[in-house]
């Protein structure tokens, strides 16, 4: 069994290895996406770890026979299980290999020691047929491998809060059915992030793609905490329909003396401040369609821009998971049955016409 992948050795075939989100970060390495490098924690360290220290007995029996809406007793089996998993010491074996992993992405990128998101990945999550998606934690800017070390176990004991524990019970999703992996990766130090989503989300129409996007770390965005700076633009003539830059009072930063991320004030003179250039829109656009051409559906992408590298190497996908919402719904498509080159070619004789 191996404890630790690389991203670039593994796929969406990888799933039930690596869960949703760390199969999608391999497969977007393989269609050349640029990536930020890192490893997975496979889920079968995980299964090993709540087997060998003897607490995957008491953890299912915890489980057994929860009443989902009985928030008392949900509450009381998850501080629990929880209490096992973080209590629970790990193997020696697998604290060498997350060890050796991390030496060597501190190598490769050249740092003592390379900060790192550390993101639960289940083998649910991410999938166009259920909503695991945020359910279990994420870490930002962790240094160190003992660091590492404990928040992959925080990230597993994710796997069992309350509201992981009932969403399970409810959609009949056996909890022993549901393995976590956690994905360990570098960290862009971003100057702005956000999200994209290759159909416009407040319509479904499959012609757009729209990017929303503020200063600082993407999760001010994921989380809806600013009004982000928003772009509508076209896939076919890379057209930017619509552009609406907004206030962005406060961004997610990594602050040196308290070693955490934390929400800082925007200085004055950039909160009204578009995030993105245009040239780094359209590149976003160009990925965003080749992330939806290998998927082959539509798509939600977390990128972030590196305040340290020049344009176009400073642009990172951070995440990619299949739309959710108009997927599931039979929808006529709104460029009828045009295709590409019928809509390019109409667009051209309009911009001829004007001349």
């Amino acid at each position: 069994m191996d404890y630790v992948l690389d991203f670039s050795n593994v796929d969406k075939n990888a799933l039930s290895d690596v869960g949703g989100k760390n199969a999608s970060l391999g497969e977007l390495l393989r269609a050349g996406i640029r990536v930020p490098p890192g490893f997975a924690v496979t889920t079968g360290s995980y299964l090993q770890f709540i087997t060998e220290s003897g607490i995957k007995e008491s953890i299912y029996a915890l489980l057994t026979d929860l009443d989902p809406e009985n928030v008392a007793a949900l509450d009381r089996a998850s501080d629990q299980i929880r209490q096992l998993i973080l209590t629970a010491p790990m193997a020696a074996g697998l604290r060498s290999a997350i060890h050796d992993s991390y030496a060597r992405l501190c190598q490769n990128c050249q740092a003592l020691e390379v900060p790192v998101a550390v993101r639960s990945s289940a083998t649910a999550e991410d999938l166009p047929n259920a909503s695991f998606a945020g359910q279990q934690d994420t870490y930002l800017w962790i240094l160190g491998v003992e660091n590492v070390i404990e928040r992959t176990k925080q990230c597993w004991a994710s796997l069992f809060t309350p509201r992981a524990i009932a969403y399970r019970i409810n959609n009949k999703f056996g909890h022993d059915q549901v393995l976590i992996s956690v994905g360990v990766q570098q960290m862009v130090n971003s100057r702005a992030a956000g999200v994209m989503f290759t159909l416009n989300p407040t319509d479904g129409d499959i012609s757009k793609v729209v990017i929303e996007g503020s200063w600082g770390l993407g999760e001010t965005v994921v989380s809806g905490s600013v009004n982000p700076d928003k772009f509508v633009v076209d896939k076919i003539m890379l057209e930017i329909n619509d552009r609406r830059v907004s206030t962005k009072h406060i961004e997610c930063i990594f602050d040196l003396e308290s070693g955490q991320t934390i929400d800082a004030d925007v200085p004055e003179e950039r909160q009204c401040t578009c995030c993105l250039e245009m040239d780094e829109v359209k590149a976003l656009v160009k990925t965003a369609k080749l992330i939806e051409q290998h998927y082959g559906r539509p798509m939600d992408i977390e990128w972030a821009i590196d305040s340290d590298l020049p344009f176009p190497e400073n642009q990172f996908i951070v995440q990619a998971r299949p739309e959710t919402v108009w997927s599931r719904r039979k929808t006529k498509s709104v460029i009828g049955s045009k295709t590409g080159r019928q809509l390019l070619m109409e667009q051209a004789m309009k911009i001829i016409k004007i001349q």
